[in-house]
């Protein structure tokens, strides 16, 4: 089992794809693995026949344990597909070892193949930097690698903004250059810790750990209430087992995702004090305003539905209250006043409930924000929601009303300052311009921290986003 990084220990083994006996080729997937934060196709990083698999389906494998024996040869010895990174050295001598010959296995998507060309090594300053990154509020990569992280050495020489100089390329493997692309980072601005210069995994998480430590830390797989859902036709999250004939009971073991939820909801419930809020109200107007959507052509081709207009109203209602996007540093005994809402999107998956987001979406027009709605609701669909999607959240939508429920009291994402769920939308006999007649009627419910929110902020924030979905015209007027 490859370390994954991220402070990750162990994986469940999903699926084999090979079977004994089976033909494989280097590069090849050969199972899928679900880690606490994702789950992940391994390939392997030989050509031969597999002779052996040595744990089954559903296992959990701690990393470093052989999980795949492969035959590389005619008459060879098996050679274990993967193995566990090795440890760093701790003395100098060990750091001046050469690096062990063969192929090592690599991030998913980018093969194995190992150059065999060398970089020209750069100057190394007088004093080695540390290049061990901060374990608390880690952003976790899009998929594993399962290259070891070479031996720290002599770092190289430093300009002033911190990183080498000389207008260099900066020098990293492509895995890494995918994680800082997927946390953001820029890989100039990072203190490589490498030999020769290079940029390590654990730089780049250096630097996401120092760009997030304002923030609140929160787990890297946060996951909203559990009856949370963006779209009605999204799998429950792992189905119970059938029962035994006969049974009383049946024990469910807790891992993965469903374990990082529950971790991440107890935290943020004992930790932030929560309040909650309703609002009944007429959302008629704004009903008639998605048929009208629906068929404008400039729209054509644009899933539009009534979550879109609330993620727009509730955009809008933190342009008119900003207080209310913020998070709370516990260290510095600080709020954070964030000027970018990463609004947050819960989900149900077939590995459970997640919480993807949509960078900046403050910033979308309607049609940017329906395309990026639709693209986030589809991802979580297929699973292939990445961690980096799930981090950053400022602000989160749960709606409960798919299934038919009125409202709730939803949990606050760790980090994030409010959380709003979303009831059925319902036809109901309501009063409107003094007589009963049947309106389409809906419940809000916006929990927030109120160590941040105070109960006039809050207040007035769940109004605006009432007021807006009663009179839609206010997506014009209050913009």
């Amino acid at each position: 089992m490859p370390d994954v990084g991220e402070g990750l220990t162990e994986a469940e083994i999903l699926k084999w794809y090979v079977q004994p006996g089976d033909t494989v080729t280097d590069g090849q997937v050969v199972c899928e693995v679900e880690t606490a934060k994702a789950a992940v196709e391994l390939p392997i990083p030989f050509d031969g026949t597999v002779h052996a698999l040595l744990f089954e389906e559903g296992t959990t494998v701690d990393v470093g344990q052989v999980i795949i024996s492969v035959q590389t040869g005619p008459g060879g010895e098996p050679e274990p597909a993967a193995p566990a990174a090795e440890a760093p050295a701790a003395a100098p001598e060990a750091a001046e070892e050469p690096a062990p010959e063969g192929r090592q296995p690599v991030l998913v998507g980018y093969g194995v193949s190992q150059s065999s060309t060398k970089r020209r090594p750069r100057k190394a300053a007088p004093a080695a930097q540390n290049g061990t990154a901060a374990p608390a509020a880690s952003v976790p990569a899009a998929a594993p690698a399962a290259v070891p992280a070479p031996a720290p050495a002599a770092a190289p020489a430093l300009n002033g903004s911190g990183h080498a100089g000389g207008g260099e390329r900066p020098l990293a493997k492509p895995p890494v250059r995918k994680l800082a692309k997927d946390l953001g980072i820029d890989l100039a601005s990072v203190v490589p810790t490498g030999e020769g210069g290079v940029v390590t995994r654990e730089d780049v998480h250096a630097a996401a750990a120092a760009a997030l430590a304002p923030q609140t830390a929160a787990p890297a797989a946060a996951s909203a209430p559990a009856a949370a859902s963006a779209a009605p036709a999204a799998v429950p999250a792992q189905a119970a087992p059938a029962a035994e004939p006969g049974a009383r009971e049946t024990r469910i073991p807790v891992k993965g995702v469903r374990k990082v939820t529950a971790q991440a909801m107890v935290g943020s419930a004992f930790t932030a004090p929560h309040v909650t809020e309703f609002i009944t109200l007429d959302v008629t107007r704004t009903m008639k305003l998605v048929q009208e959507l629906k068929a404008d052509p400039d729209l054509a081709g644009l899933r539009i539905n009534p979550l879109l207009l609330i993620a727009k109203a509730v955009l809008i209602a933190v342009r008119r209250n900003p207080d209310v996007n913020a998070s709370w540093d516990e260290a510095a005994q600080e709020i954070v006043l964030k000027h970018y809402v990463n609004l947050g999107i819960a989900a149900a998956t077939p590995r459970g409930l997640i919480v993807p987001n949509i960078k900046d979406a403050h910033a979308k027009t309607l049609p940017e924000l329906s395309e990026a709605l639709s693209a986030l609701v589809a991802t979580a669909r297929d699973g292939k929601t990445s961690p980096a999607d799930m981090q950053g959240g400022t602000l989160t939508i749960t709606n409960v009303g798919v299934f038919g429920v009125d409202t709730g009291t939803p949990i606050l994402n760790p980090g994030e300052s409010a959380i709003l769920a979303v009831g059925a939308i319902k036809l109901q006999p309501w009063v409107h311009k003094g007589k009963v007649k049947p309106r389409h009627v809906t419940t809000l419910a916006l929990s927030f921290d109120h160590r941040l929110i105070d109960g006039e902020l809050g207040s007035k924030f769940l109004a605006d986003i009432a007021a807006v979905l009663e009179q839609p015209r206010r997506l014009v007027t209050w913009s």
